[in-house]
């Protein structure tokens, strides 16, 4: 059967996508074969919207994938995961190489002026922000690596956007049991409030923690 298309963009669906990373992954099962896969998030998109209507907003997701489709070429896989989010994996590549598609990829768009429409004005000043995990080096189950390209993704939004950040080691995530009773009960009611997971909140503290005094200043405290 043929894979099915976005609509918008005719780039392969999040649904295509999640099939062929578990296919990738099972090929590389007990090798150290790299597969590589980031998010990449329009900056601000909403912006775009704002200031030149909902149709402009789509000329530039499909102006955008067709100039992501062409840098990565046939080195990687792009899909429209969701809204202004694209996901994009490199079936073979090394993290560093994947990094330096991703860096390419970034510094394209943000010197571009992309079209919003035919006849309409041109965006300038757009950028993307990405984050990156690799196969086997950051993890080798499906879910631990979209959860660290995830994770990176929203470390490259918190320090500024238009940035390609890594997936990094998380020995330094905290335990629970370093906690207290009261410490946790507050925690159980702040993720009630935000309708989250108590294990997102503690990696989003550990996200800000990172933005804020860096991976080797915290490595010192733990």
């Amino acid at each position: 059967m043929n894979p099915l298309k976005d609509a918008l963009t005719g780039l392969m669906t999040r649904k295509d996508f999640h099939d062929l990373l578990e296919r990738a992954l099972e090929e590389r099962r007990g090798s150290e074969a790299p597969v590589s896969l980031a998010f990449v998030d329009i900056d601000n998109f909403l912006r775009v919207n704002e200031t030149f209507g909902h149709a402009a907003g789509d000329a530039v997701l499909v102006a955008l994938a067709g100039r992501l489709t062409e840098i990565f070429g046939d080195a990687g896989v792009l899909t429209r995961y969701g809204g202004d989010e694209f996901a994009v994996l490199f079936p073979g590549l090394e993290r560093e190489q994947a990094f330096l598609l991703l860096e390419k990829a970034r510094t394209a768009v943000a010197a571009a002026q992309i079209p919003t429409m035919e006849g309409g004005p041109a965006v300038d000043g757009l950028t993307i922000s990405a984050g990156l995990a690799c196969y086997p080096l950051d993890g080798r189950l499906k879910s631990e690596l979209l959860r660290k390209a995830d994770q990176a993704l929203y470390r490259a939004k918190l320090t500024g956007r238009n940035k390609v950040r890594l997936a990094y080691d998380e020995k330094m995530v905290p335990k629970t049991s370093h906690f207290t009773q009261t410490q946790l009960e507050r925690l159980a009611k702040l993720a009630a409030e935000r309708q989250a997971g108590e294990a997102e909140l503690l990696r989003e503290a550990l996200d800000d923690l990172l933005a804020k005094y860096g991976v080797n200043e915290i490595e010192r405290w733990v």
